[in-house]
């Protein structure tokens, strides 16, 4: 028997209870890990709430990192014994011990710790799709700007530190005077307050009036029609969350009359289908941090006991960097 996160309907943390779980051997294509850390994530907050619906009784949790127990038939790519880490899914990684599909579990170079590798599995392979693949119809150079609304959150920090290292002026906002200067010492070029500044007055200032060529929100509903006036002509307004609640609808006319602007809706599990388009993110992921670029902050660690505690914090906004679940 092994402990495992889950709840029975959906609602608020308390809903969230240990149980104990039968593990047995993995299938074809699958692997079984016992975990070393645990990853939490925003989206695992959409998932207990049932904003995202899933099926119940839910085991929670989309990364983890630890070794590797067991193979399935098939599976080629990990042996016994393999440090590894993941951001997948079904959910499920709140837990000591898992069968779990293999497809997106990669070796954990030596070099990155097991709780680095929990805690930025999820959150680097979002920062990869969005500074690489989400991009605006002109493209990014060295010297553009983009703008990243909670900058020093646990995706915000690692974007920062990669924006700086690709070359381009990160405008990072963030709801307090600490967690914008997190920010900027973290590569932003710009951050802005938005409790106390008027974020589009800022960008708009920032930029010369001309305005960002991307937005990267995962807030959602409050940033929505800020975010939309802060793009040039052409620009993107690339969603990835619903930090605040989800965006209400909007008439597509607005976006012509906004500038002929571009918007698109984002998910990691539509960029990482493949076995081998997760591992080349992966590969880009663990260079970018072997090489000193980009540092994962875990600001925040809780007993994987005390999850309840961890959500509630998460939620409100009480979290910078990165945040595990320790076992």
């Amino acid at each position: 028997m092994t402990l495992a996160v889950q709840i029975d309907q959906p609602g608020g943390p308390e809903q969230m209870k240990l149980v104990d779980v039968t593990v047995g051997e993995p299938g074809p294509g699958e692997i079984r890990i016992r975990h070393h850390a645990i990853g939490l994530n925003f989206i695992d907050v959409y998932q207990r709430t049932g904003l995202y619906p899933l099926a119940m009784p839910l085991k929670l949790g989309m990364e983890g990192a630890g070794v590797i127990e067991a193979v399935g038939e098939g599976v080629t790519h990990l042996k016994v014994g393999d440090r590894a880490a993941y951001a997948s899914q079904p959910p499920g990684s709140y837990c000591e011990l898992r069968v779990m599909p293999a497809k997106c579990v990669c070796v954990l170079p030596d070099a990155i710790s097991f709780e680095t590798g929990a805690a930025m599995m999820l959150k680097g392979l979002t920062a990869q799709y969005l500074l690489k693949k989400t991009l605006p119809v002109e493209g990014l150079k060295h010297g553009d700007f983009v703008l990243f609304h909670a900058a020093a959150g646990g995706v915000g920090l690692i974007a920062c530190q990669w924006a700086k290292a690709l070359g381009l002026q990160l405008i990072g906002t963030a709801g307090s005077d600490e967690k914008c200067a997190l920010a900027l010492a973290n590569g932003a070029a710009h951050a802005i307050n938005y409790r106390t500044e008027n974020f589009v007055e800022r960008v708009k200032a920032i930029t010369g009036g001309k305005g960002v060529k991307v937005v990267y929100d995962s807030v959602g509903k409050d940033t929505w029609d800020g975010s939309l006036d802060c793009l040039r002509p052409f620009g993107l307004m690339a969603s990835f969350g619903n930090a605040s609640g989800p965006v209400p609808p909007f008439a597509p006319a607005t976006l012509g009359a906004k500038g002929s602007i571009y918007v698109t809706r984002q998910t990691l599990f539509s960029h990482i289908t493949s076995r081998e388009a997760t591992q080349a993110m992966a590969d880009d992921l663990f260079a970018v941090v072997q090489s000193g670029q980009v540092k994962i902050h875990i600001e925040q660690r809780f007993p994987l006991a005390q999850v309840q505690d961890a959500h509630r914090a998460l939620e409100a906004r009480q979290t910078t960097g990165c945040t595990i679940l320790t076992l």
